[in-house]
């Protein structure tokens, strides 16, 4: 088949799907992947076809309110939209669609004629579980949480309307709200799959069929990667490290977050990897290497612990790892996840961004590394994942939808 992957926000929102794609290109299948143009060398690394779409959401690491979360996703998805009916060409078999592209997507699997599957890398459907991630609220009992699960899809309608309109007009179909399509595709029990681990989020019993969690997708790596050596010399040199970064988030705050760290773990007794990111992390030392980005699954085995955003994906390659995390949740989903290690026992109590000092990164880390229930959860969970083949599961489903 010739399939089409859309995704796009942030390197986290993107990079898994590169593996998925590998995959499937390894099962037999044509895959195109279209993203922002950031991420067009990731694409291509991963031997996928890249097709562009409009926008760039590196911007966005300095957004940290829910108001301006709203609003930045908002003029992202517009700029999006104008260019999503460009990806799709004639040869095209079917649209696997992102949580971000997928309120989009279906609309362009309604002009082709095209059939569709969601690949999720969150879980956004109501359940009674917990509250909607995105809302970091606490727990409002089933009924509550179910209800702010349907206000919060209600809310990110609003954030896909405009673009919607736009692109409904350009593919020549009726007016049809963002609303009403989420509703007819519940309806239809439009299939997901959510690439995330059953040991982070057991599958909520009350989603509806078609919702299914299958297990990561991980980002592609090269057989033939190596780390660079100047970190290869670093982890040789002395005990175990700590890595300490932020991702795409907290841009401008590199200074501040910089001394922050190296005192942090000064007062820890602690060596240190600090990973630039987006926030443009930086210091010198015996005890502290500054890096760029370099793959989780060859630099997280090898550390004490991490101390990250809680995106994600950073959050479940600390867990294959089997290594604890301090997390510093910034906005959206990350508390969520944040909550999801530390119930699990493989993080501490997450630190919210802006609450961030000296003596409570350094409490925290002498915590995770001096604990051994912290390894030992983490250890325990990794197990639990590696029974687990998200993108196997991925490659069932497209045959069986091949089939007929």
């Amino acid at each position: 088949m010739r399939i089409l992957i859309a995704a796009a926000g942030s390197r986290g929102d993107v990079a898994p799907y590169t593996g998925l794609g590998a995959g499937l290109r390894r099962a037999g299948h044509e895959v195109a992947l279209a993203t922002t143009d950031p991420f067009a060398s990731l694409v291509r690394d991963a031997g996928l076809e890249f097709r562009p779409l409009p926008g760039d959401t590196r911007a966005g690491g300095s957004v940290t309110s829910k108001r301006e979360l709203m609003r930045a996703a908002a003029a992202f998805v517009t700029e999006l939209g104008q260019g999503f009916a460009d990806v799709v060409d004639k040869g095209t078999d079917l649209l696997l669609l992102s949580a971000t592209t997928a309120p989009l997507g279906w609309h362009l699997a309604e002009a082709t004629g095209l059939p569709s599957l969601g690949v999720y890398l969150t879980p956004n459907a109501p359940t009674g579980d917990f509250p909607p991630i995105v809302t970091n609220s606490r727990s409002l009992g089933r009924l509550g949480n179910r209800t702010t699960g349907r206000f919060a899809l209600r809310m990110a309608d609003r954030v896909f309307e405009q673009a919607v309109v736009a692109l409904r007009e350009r593919l020549h179909l009726p007016p049809l709200s963002s609303s009403a399509m989420r509703r007819r595709q519940e309806r239809a029990d439009w299939p997901v799959l959510h690439g995330f681990s059953t040991a982070l989020v057991p599958r909520p019993s009350d989603w509806r069929t078609g919702l299914d969690v299958v297990g990561n997708w991980w980002p592609h790596l090269d057989a033939a990667e190596r780390l660079p050596d100047e970190l290869e010399d670093f982890l040789r040199e002395g005990p175990r490290p700590v890595l300490i970064g932020f991702g795409s988030m907290a841009a401008g705050e590199g200074e501040r977050l910089s001394e922050l760290a190296v005192r942090a773990l000064r007062q820890a007794g602690l060596r240190g990897i600090l990973q630039t990111g987006s926030a443009g992390l930086a210091a010198d030392g015996d005890t502290v290497l500054t890096v760029g980005d370099v793959p989780h699954a060859l630099l997280f085995p090898r550390l004490a612990a991490v101390v990250h955003h809680a995106g994600a994906g950073t959050s479940a390659a600390a867990v294959r790892a089997g290594v604890p995390s301090v997390t510093v949740p910034v906005t959206a989903d990350q508390p969520f996840w944040a909550g999801r290690l530390a119930t699990l026992g493989a993080g501490t109590a997450p630190i919210p961004f802006q609450d961030l000092t000296v003596e409570r990164l350094a409490d925290a880390l002498d915590q995770v590394v001096t604990r051994q229930s912290y390894t030992q959860a983490a250890a325990q969970a990794a197990h639990h994942m590696a029974t687990e083949d998200g993108t196997g599961r991925v490659i069932k489903t497209v045959e069986q939808l091949a089939a007929c």
